[in-house]
């Protein structure tokens, strides 16, 4: 009877696995995931058998009799939970690039639950304790195995290991409840900035706004039932640029407005009472574990150290960025009022007004570059840099499954043939996908038996989109943020470690921005724009002229931009280094934040608090300042290759060898300084950004 029973439940999990693509071997080329195979309802019973399979592989290395060891124990923890983190990559990576309310809903009800898992880990006594055998005796390691070792002691120590029983069930309520807060902040965002459409239908309500942004209005009018009036969104690529041209300061007022309140209007999707609770609950846990604040806790194992380091480096900042930004705020109002506009520059002018200045200053209009920047160009120019530095090399795939018609897929290899990875590409907006851009993995590059398993990289960006008559065409943040997206990528491509968790951009998170951040300074660089700015029509490389241009208007407006970011990387710090809880709306909390450090009225902070991502659902609490602080490294880097030459080859191999391969198996200070021969210094991004001291 029993061997009949065994037989039914394995016949019964059989056909579960045949028709569940997370629940056998991908057999796709390159074994990426299955795409085209996975529905909603395959999620959850992934996760459910992935949480007990690891669970049971945790069981075994806690309860095994035989003295603990790195293989045994460390290697083994770092090994387990294969299928959860299969599906759980997928998921979470599709919920941010390609959701729907389904997968929304199920990542609500699955935070806990996922919060529970690790935390049954985490509490274990008897596994931490052999850990614990481990490190007390880890001579004979060599220093990745050691590092590995460290790492997850660590994570051990600050996920509560030594806390009282009482002190862990504590634990435990605050991880499910901090879960389960940030999966609704950022449903929450995407809800406020899909609901909102500006819908115009008046000739005289496109005054100022450039053809492709009309053209592109239009069309998504049209897909929406509206044909003949245009609608234009709280996606970055619409709003910014009708921010920058509309010439109806009512119409941007209502845009910005609504920008400005996302999750912020009493209703359902308002984020105000999520984000004072996981900043309550943050610096609850730190003090549960024993620090001050969420800061201390978060910061301990960054670059940065302590929230008093932050603080030192943002304030170092922020007088000559005002500064700055109050003698570019003075620009503005004066020509508002040769306009005869009355009052003071109110933030939905600021863009405005600064185009028009930038033209009447440099002669450079945004529109008269954005043909030179198509994104198959951009993209194409982005392959060339990279090859020069580091010889690798871009094939794109046509028989891989992707997850939505717009992605496309690149081979990417060594000059020698030999396999780095594959890379994804997902560039437009739309309502499925979270505002932003940023870079993720589908299989993290690790080590089995001596043989490098190559990565999987994805960037996700959302770039202005193509219309019927022109491709895509980029505004030069743009280039930028693409150039950015691909430095993280090469850090997930060129990992070159034994251990998954130590692969890639898996580093702290003011040194993870170093590699995409250097990146950007090769794009406006003469002689590479010279390698892919080519105008999409005619195919003519841009001028010399415009290339003077933008040099000479390179440090226009870093007022505005530093100011806004350092106001939220400051309004960040402020929220999580509170020693109790935070007793007032987040509203009246942001408004005392801004005004103790002088930030002016006509700007806001670059993110405000009920759609600051990055923070309250994105994983950089206490950490937006980590931009700035790479900001150093990377001027500092890049002063290397400025100074020398812009491919220098030893230069690149070194940066490599000592960064880009790396991942998180040294201290990242150590790592930089290997490279760059000494520590750096913040002179190159205050030249940079235009805010060395006047004379």
């Amino acid at each position: 009877m029993k061997k009949i029973i065994i037989s039914i439940l394995f016949m019964t999990q059989t056909l579960w696995a045949q028709d569940n693509p997370f629940l056998k071997p991908y057999l796709t080329p390159y074994e990426v995931p299955p795409f085209d195979q996975i529905k909603v309802e395959h999620y959850k019973p992934a996760f459910l058998e992935g949480m007990k399979i690891q669970k049971a592989e945790m069981e075994a290395i806690a309860n095994s009799t035989a003295k603990p060891t790195f293989e045994n124990t460390i290697l083994a923890m770092e090994n387990s939970g294969e299928l959860l983190t299969k599906v759980s990559t997928v998921f979470s990576n599709l919920t941010s690039a390609n959701t729907n309310k389904e997968m929304q809903a199920l990542s609500q009800e699955l935070a806990p639950l996922l919060a529970k898992h690790s935390d049954d880990i985490n509490l274990n006594e008897k596994l931490f304790k052999r850990v614990e055998q481990v490190w007390n005796q880890k001579e004979n390691l060599n220093a990745e195995q050691k590092r590995l070792l460290e790492l997850k002691y660590k994570a051990f120590v600050r996920s509560g290991a030594r806390l009282s029983a009482a002190d862990k069930e504590k634990l435990r309520e605050l991880n499910g409840r901090l879960s389960v807060l940030g999966v609704k902040f950022g449903n929450n965002i995407l809800t406020e900035t899909n609901a909102f459409e500006l819908v115009l239908e008046k000739p005289e309500e496109l005054a100022g706004l450039p053809d492709a942004l009309i053209e592109s209005a239009a069309a998504l009018a049209k897909a929406k039932g509206k044909e003949g009036k245009y609608i234009f969104t709280l996606q970055n690529a619409s709003v910014m640029p009708f921010l920058q041209y509309s010439s109806k300061r009512d119409l941007r007022f209502k845009i910005w407005n609504a920008y400005q309140l996302r999750a912020n209007n009493d209703n359902e999707a308002d984020n105000k009472e999520n984000a004072l609770q996981l900043a309550n609950l943050r610096n609850e846990k730190a003090r549960l574990l024993g620090y001050a604040n969420h800061a201390a806790y978060s910061l301990e194992q960054t670059m940065a150290k302590t929230p008093e380091k932050v603080y030192e480096l943002l304030q170092q900042l922020w007088a000559p960025a005002l500064s700055n930004a109050k003698i570019e705020e003075a620009d503005i109002l004066k020509m508002m009022e040769s306009e005869g506009v009355a009052g003071p520059v109110q933030p939905y002018d600021w863009r405005y007004y600064t185009e028009k200045i930038r033209k009447q200053r440099f002669d450079l209009d945004e529109q008269e570059i954005k043909p030179y920047f198509s994104l198959e160009n951009v993209r194409s120019g982005i392959f060339a840099v990279t090859e020069k530095l580091y010889g690798l090399k871009f094939e794109a795939l046509n028989n891989v499954p992707k997850y939505h018609e717009d992605v496309t897929v690149w081979k990417v290899t060594e000059k020698d043939d030999t396999e780095v990875g594959l890379l994804y590409m997902d560039m437009h907006p739309r309502a499925s996908k979270r505002g932003g851009a940023w870079m993720t993995s589908y299989r993290p590059q690790t080590m089995k038996g001596g043989k490098r398993i190559s990565p999987v990289i994805s960037i996700v960006c959302n770039f202005t989109p193509p219309t019927a008559d022109a491709p895509a065409l980029l505004t030069f943040d743009e280039v930028t943020t693409f150039f950015h997206e691909f430095g993280h990528a090469l850090h997930g491509l060129l990992s070159n470690v034994n251990y998954r968790s130590m692969a890639g951009t898996s580093v702290s998170r003011d040194f993870v921005e170093l590699p995409s951040q250097i990146m950007e300074n090769w794009a406006a660089e003469p002689a590479v724009l010279k390698m892919y700015a080519r105008h999409y029509k005619t195919g003519e490389l841009i001028p010399d002229e415009l290339i003077k241009k933008l040099e000479q208007s390179a440090t226009f407006d870093q007022g505005f931009a530093t100011v806004e970011y350092l106001a939220a990387s400051l309004l960040d710090m402020d929220y999580h280094t509170q020693a109790g809880d935070i007793a007032i709306d987040v509203n009246a909390f942001e408004k005392q934040s801004m005004q103790k450090i002088g930030l002016i009225s006509s700007i806001i902070p670059r993110y405000r608090t009920t759609y600051f991502q990055h923070i309250f659902s994105g994983g950089y609490s206490a950490g937006y300042y980590s931009y700035i602080w790479s900001g150093v490294l990377d001027t500092d880097a890049f002063s290397v290759f400025k100074s020398t030459d812009l491919f220098h080859p030893e230069k690149a191999k070194s940066f490599r060898k000592n960064i880009l391969e790396k991942g998180n198996t040294e201290d990242p200070m150590e790592l930089y300084k290997r490279f760059r021969g000494s520590e750096p210094k913040i002179d190159a991004l205050l030249k940079k950004r235009g805010l060395m001291p006047r004379s």
